[in-house]
Formats: structure tokens, C-alpha cells, sequence
């Protein structure tokens, strides 16, 4: 790594660019904190090789090289020990066309779709334009607000005949879990049990709080390996999900094979020259940017909670172990989700997700992107003690 110090401090206006996340509000007043990406430049090391690409002048279709591999493997093994084959990988545009596609390769139309709830929407999106049934276990929400697995509760549904696949999320979006080892066996030998086939998005692997560690799903024995598809992407860490470059790893010939059918069929077989560039970069040379983002987003963090536990008790703040989503228990309001963000946006005039969409068990808390400027998260979080006090 490098000792070059990233100002993520520089205010960025990204209005009047397309930006889904800024172009979406329904006034210029409004902060969104909503839509996960972030209000950053992307690494300088990203931004160098797009602007190599661009000089360049020709932007025909790709073929993906064998430095797109490398750079997955060595990234992965040094970072994260998890020791990936060559031939295990294929490529695609997205972590939600590859989920969407993986389920097409593993799953018949009819059957039970596992997931741990609340958990991120286009999961539900997924399943049922595969015609299968999403089956919502909720996680155990414990009394410091954090989370845990109900593995009495998911054995009872990895049970059941129709259940073949279980989605998961590791790190956990919208709960911030960040699973340990320990956890992850459990749901795997439940997994092994049942015959259920796992699919893991990783997306969000590469942003941890201080002392916090991932753990990739297959990487934790031989027997996880061999049941588990992995999704993953530099897309959300490094801020180029626009840019739509992504990965799907199994070491199942037979499974990879149908996965890549279903590639094709779902037409997400191929990557712009661009993408490839910058996931070549950020996996390639993004390691000092990613850990100072973290340094960052956990101040932005640790400044929220502590405005909001003196201005608004009522607000129970999950602590966040992974990614920059806050996620907040406003339950005691006595206010549904849906009405605290209307109020939040009405009164506050900022945008942020009504947990409802997150699953059932989302119901009664929000979600808010804690990646932008610390001084767009100070003046956000006041706006909400305002409009809540």
C-alpha cells in the first residue's frame, strides 16, 4: 500500500448528472441519504486507468483479460485468505444480474428461496423473476440492537421439500452483521443437513469497521466450498457500481456451467471496456484507498450515533460491524416506517429508505448511506433531530 492520504472531505456536486441517488429528490433542498453508493471520487488509481482507457478513443466491445482473474485471486488471498481457482470464476455485469442469474442455473420455478430478514430488496426482485417463493426468516434482535442468526428457526425452513436454495448476505445488508467464522459453519452444516444449495452476495466485504474481520462463506471449509456460489464486485467499496463489472465464483464444473448458460440467456455475458478497467485497478492497487474510506466512514458513523443518542433517545442505532448503511430502530416513535421517513423528508427535507422494504421484519426501522462528506452527514443528522424532536 501506498502513504498517499485521499481527502474524502472535498464536496462533490452530483446533481445534473444522471445520479439516480441526487437526481432522484424531489426538490434541491434535499439530502438523500438513501440509494447505496456514494458521494466520493472514486480511487485516483481507478481514475488513472479510465482516463488511460479514454485517451485511448476506441471503445469497442471487451474481451475480458486474464489480469481480470488474477486480480480477484491475489486480492482475495491476501486480503481475506480465501485461495480461489482460475477456473472457478465467471464474469457478468452486476451482483444483482449475477444473483438473478444463478438462480435461474439452480432453481426450478415453485421452489422455496431462503432469506434472512431484513435483507436487501432486490433479493425479493430476483426470486420472483425466477417464479420462486422468497421464505423470510427473520434474524433474532437482540436488546444491544445488534443481530444474530434464529438457526432453530432457519432449520425449520431449510426443512421444508420446496426449499433447495438459501440467499445470503455477508456481510449483512441492511443489519451491518459482519458473520463470524463460527456462525458461518452453522448455517452451512444446516445448509449440508437440508441439501440446500447457498448463494452468498459479497458485495459489501470490503467495508469493516476497525477491528472487525470478513470471513468469505467458502472460505471456511472444504464442505462450504463445494456448496457455495459466491457473488462479489469492487463496485460498492469502490464506488464504480455505474460502471457494471462484477464476479460469480463455484467450484462445481456442473453448477458453473449452468451458470454461465443462464449468463447468456439473461444477456449479462459481458463487461464494458470501462468496468473492466477500473475493477482491474481497485483490486490491483485500491488497498490503501478502501482502508482509509473505512477510517472514514466509521467517524461519520460514531458522529451520527452520538448526535442522535443525545437529541433523540428514541432512535435505537444498530451498530454498524460492515458497510456505510446505518440502520435505526424507530419502533418507540410509535410511528410506522413509512411515516417516519415521510416526516423525515417533509420536515427534514432528507431522503432515506423505509426498512418496510427490506422484508417484513424491516417494518419499524430506516436505513440511511453514511458515505458522503462529513459535513453533508452533520447537517443531515440535525435536519432529523429537528424534524423528529
Amino acid at each position: 500500500m501506498n502513504n498517499d492520504k485521499f481527502n474524502f472531505d472535498e464536496i462533490v456536486d452530483r446533481r445534473g448528472t444522471h445520479s439516480v441517488k441526487w437526481d432522484h429528490c424531489p426538490s434541491d433542498e434535499v439530502i438523500p441519504m438513501w440509494i447505496a453508493d456514494m458521494d466520493f471520487k472514486a480511487a485516483p488509481c481507478i481514475m488513472d486507468a479510465l482516463k488511460k482507457r479514454l485517451e485511448h478513443g476506441v471503445f469497442g466491445y471487451a474481451n475480458v483479460p486474464e489480469e481480470f482473474y488474477t486480480s480477484i485471486i491475489n486480492w482475495f488471498e491476501r486480503r481475506h485468505n480465501w485461495k480461489i481457482d482460475r477456473n472457478w470464476i465467471e464474469y457478468t455485469t452486476g451482483v444483482v444480474p449475477a444473483i438473478s442469474a444463478v438462480l435461474k442455473a439452480v432453481t426450478k420455478p415453485g421452489e422455496n428461496v431462503v432469506v434472512l430478514t431484513p435483507i436487501y430488496n432486490c433479493f425479493f426482485t430476483c426470486i420472483e423473476c425466477n417464479q420462486c417463493q422468497s421464505v423470510e426468516v427473520p434474524l433474532t434482535y437482540n436488546s444491544d440492537y445488534s443481530y444474530s442468526i434464529d438457526y432453530e428457526a432457519l432449520d425449520n425452513a431449510l426443512a421444508c421439500d420446496k426449499t433447495k436454495t438459501l440467499l445470503f448476505c455477508n456481510p449483512h445488508n441492511p443489519a451491518g452483521r459482519v458473520w463470524r467464522k463460527e456462525e458461518l459453519l452453522k448455517v452451512n452444516d444446516l445448509c449440508l443437513k437440508h441439501g440446500v444449495q447457498v448463494i452468498s452476495d459479497e458485495i459489501h466485504c470490503e467495508m469493516m469497521m476497525p477491528g472487525v474481520h470478513y470471513t468469505p462463506f467458502a472460505s471456511i471449509s472444504k464442505e462450504a466450498q463445494d456448496n457455495c456460489i459466491t457473488c462479489g464486485s469492487p463496485s460498492k467499496s469502490f464506488n464504480i457500481a455505474g460502471l457494471q463489472a462484477a464476479f460469480i465464483t463455484s467450484n462445481n464444473p456442473d453448477v458453473k456451467a449452468k451458470i454461465n448458460h443462464a449468463l447468456i440467456e439473461n444477456q449479462v455475458c459481458a463487461i464494458n471496456p470501462f468496468g473492466l478497467e477500473a475493477f482491474m485497478a481497485a483490486y490491483n492497487y485500491g488497498e490503501s484507498w478502501i482502508e482509509q474510506f473505512n477510517e472514514y466512514i466509521a467517524g461519520n458513523f460514531n458522529l451520527m450515533k452520538e448526535m442522535m443518542e443525545k437529541e433523540l433517545p428514541a432512535f435505537h442505532i444498530t451498530p454498524i460491524e460492515g458497510s456505510y448503511l446505518a440502520w435505526i430502530d424507530v419502533t418507540p416513535t410509535g410511528m410506522t416506517s413509512a411515516d417516519v421517513t415521510k416526516k423525515i423528508l417533509d420536515d427534514g427535507k432528507v431522503l432515506v429508505n423505509d426498512g418496510a422494504m427490506y422484508g417484513k421484519a424491516g417494518e419499524g426501522f430506516i436505513r440511511i448511506n453514511l458515505a458522503t462528506q462529513r459535513s453533508v452527514v452533520e447537517e443531515a443528522t440535525r435536519r432529523i433531530i429537528k424534524a423528529m424532536k
